[in-house]
């Protein structure tokens, strides 16, 4: 992978907290949602509900895809990243606490918290990994992408 466009997809991961993950129902339908994320590098990691139903639907298939992007007032503007992945649990504790030791990090000291960070046994966290990831940037033309396979 170029040095150039990897920078650009590792400021633009470390730039938002947010992605849209799109994961593939038992009956086949895709079903998208909006989950909070930290990355190491280009590595992304998420948590939900341990009987949540994109755990369910991980479970039954690991691929999914996702977005990273926010609104601009210029269509000129528009910025993003769409990935194929695969996500998988993990299931290694010392990864567990990184990843859960990262997340207060990408967000800013919060007023009030529900409760504590969960631990390790009360999500389920699941680290995704790119195989194509598509690089959207108008700025160099009207619906521009760079095409990347890892």
């Amino acid at each position: 992978m170029d040095k150039e466009i990897k920078d650009k997809i590792e400021t633009l991961l470390d730039q938002h907290r947010i992605m849209t993950i799109a994961t593939l129902r038992p009956d086949g339908w895709p079903q998208a949602t909006t989950v909070g994320y930290v990355n190491d590098g280009l590595t992304l990691y998420f948590l939900c509900g341990l009987d949540s139903q994109k755990a369910q639907n991980l479970a039954g298939d690991d691929r999914v895809s996702l977005t990273i992007d926010d609104d601009t007032p210029q269509v000129m503007e528009i910025t993003g990243l769409s990935m194929a992945a695969r996500a998988l649990p993990v299931t290694d504790q010392v990864e567990a606490e990184k990843v859960l030791k990262m997340l207060p990090e990408k967000y800013p000291p919060q007023a009030s918290l529900p409760g504590p960070m969960p631990t390790p046994e009360q999500v389920r966290i699941f680290r995704v990994m790119p195989t194509v990831i598509s690089v959207l940037d108008y700025s160099k033309g009207f619906g521009h992408t760079d095409l990347v396979t890892c």
